[in-house]
């Protein structure tokens, strides 16, 4: 049994894997993670952005598709594609044995849609068209605009992963978004059991943007606050999840056998080399949440992460950081709208550029 394992069974929390390339599906390099005791695979533009450009796994179908008259982007969503459904079969066995707990992998819509809620909620659609599994998340940002297709899409019965997040107030909209469209679902005959969705909060960006501006600032009171953001921030957000995921409302849904929407740690790679590089696995275990972490991160934790429940032994000390930081003059609520935004400005980054790459590769083809 791995430390992977033991993360899950012991405390409740899921470990998944925050890559997906097609050198690993062929090698048996994600079978090989799944063995080791990964259960979730979540991918982004940017990665796929990064195993498309890299070497030459993908060529093939691309000159294929390209020769065939394929558009770029019609192009890439069918790599896309083939890749979502050869993890989502290596997945299926996890997703069965846990009940639908977990076995997902988690697609993206266009991030160009971030901030437009029929185009997110049409494209959503389209990718349930095109791969039709039960263990398939599709990932809708977490914007103010994208809150309304999260609802529709799950009054559906559709499982959605929720992304971008970094503010407790926007997650407590989202989970009203859920909670919506649970009651929705239900009230048109329909069955909650087929439903699950992740709430994927941001934690290593956060501490990035509020240390350099405390380093900025320079005081002593606002220098001893660094490094101690985000990990406060995401541990409020899991207080929240508990007191949400509780009471009448939650009680009726959850007597219809209704799942909890459950947090998920994203964005859990250290970026400060002086701390230690499991820092963000270490500090967030409990149960009831998935921790999606790149392989480097994965490796360090099954070599030395630290087994334990933490990310409700001190509620206080998270709330005492977050006063201090606003005493200080930073804002967590300015600081996720500013995450947010950038967020979304490189997601689509990486997906145009990625268009872009596949144009030129397109061109060379044709010579």
């Amino acid at each position: 049994m791995t430390r992977l394992h033991e993360l899950h069974q012991d405390h409740g929390q899921s470990p998944w894997l925050d890559n997906l390339k097609r050198g690993w599906l062929t090698s048996g390099e994600l079978a090989r993670w799944i063995e080791r005791g990964v259960r979730g695979v979540t991918s982004n533009p940017t990665i796929f952005a990064k195993a498309i450009a890299a070497g030459d796994d993908y060529d093939d179908q691309f000159g294929d598709l390209a020769s065939g008259g394929a558009s770029v982007e019609a192009s890439y969503w069918e790599m896309v594609k083939r890749d979502i459904e050869d993890a989502l079969a290596l997945l299926r066995p996890v997703y069965d044995a846990s009940g639908g707990e977990d076995g997902y992998v988690s697609v993206e819509v266009d991030p160009g849609l971030a901030r437009d809620p029929e185009g997110t909620y049409a494209a959503a659609r389209e990718l349930w068209g095109a791969i039709d599994e039960p263990n398939m998340y599709v990932k809708i940002p977490g914007t103010a605009e994208g809150l309304e297709a999260v609802r529709r899409s799950i009054a559906e019965g559709r499982s959605i992963n929720v992304t971008l997040l970094f503010g407790i107030e926007r997650y407590g909209e989202v989970i009203d978004a859920y909670l919506d469209g649970l009651e929705a679902l239900v009230a048109a005959g329909g069955d909650p059991t087929t439903v699950s969705s992740v709430a994927s909060f941001f934690v290593s960006r956060v501490d990035t943007l509020v240390d350099r501006r405390l380093t900025e600032l320079g005081t002593d009171a606002a220098l001893a606050l660094r490094g101690r953001a985000a990990v406060a921030n995401a541990r409020l957000a899991y207080g929240l999840f508990v007191e949400r995921f509780a009471g009448g409302r939650w009680d009726a849904l959850a007597a219809q056998g209704a799942r909890v929407q459950r947090p998920l740690w994203a964005s859990t790679s250290m970026k400060d080399e002086s701390r230690p590089d499991t820092l963000y696995v270490d500090e967030l275990i409990g149960p009831g949440t998935v921790n999606t972490m790149p392989d480097a991160t994965l490796e360090a934790f099954e070599e030395h992460g630290t087994l334990a429940r933490t990310v409700d032994t001190d509620l206080d000390d998270a709330r005492q950081v977050v006063a201090e930081l606003a005493e200080v003059g930073i804002d967590l609520e300015e600081v996720a709208a500013t995450l947010e935004d950038e967020g979304v400005a490189s997601f689509s980054k990486s997906f145009d550029e990625l268009l872009d790459s596949l144009s030129t590769k397109a061109e060379a083809l044709k010579r």
